[in-house]
């Protein structure tokens, strides 16, 4: 079967999609890690945007995990999305501590 013109394209876009897809994933590495040596923040910034992040993550993997039980003759839950659902459980958990304490409704004290 001979390249016709619309090959040729299509072939050419999609080569050019994945460079710039792989240009960008790899400037967002370098910009992070940039971005770590050079901060200047508290220690507790840093753990709040790993926080942020690991939510964020297991966010989309729920959202793509409710994307795919629309798929016929799959059931049941990959390691992943258990994973994922662990993860915003005990986040959900932990913000809920945090806002009790943070309203003085739940203080604990461990004092010996």
């Amino acid at each position: 079967m001979p390249f016709s013109t619309v090959t040729l394209l299509s072939t050419f876009t999609r080569t050019i999609l994945t460079i710039y897809s792989v240009a960008r994933a790899y400037a967002a590495i370098v910009f992070g890690v940039a971005a770590a040596i050079f901060y200047r923040g508290s220690r507790q910034d840093v753990y709040n945007i790993l926080w942020a992040v690991v939510f964020g993550f297991a966010t989309l993997n729920i959202l793509s995990l409710a994307a795919r039980r629309m798929e016929p003759g799959r059931r049941g839950l990959g390691f992943g999305e258990l994973m994922a659902v662990a993860v915003v459980g005990i986040s959900l958990v932990l913000l809920g501590w945090e806002m009790l304490n943070l309203f003085h409704v739940f203080p604990i004290k461990l004092r010996p």
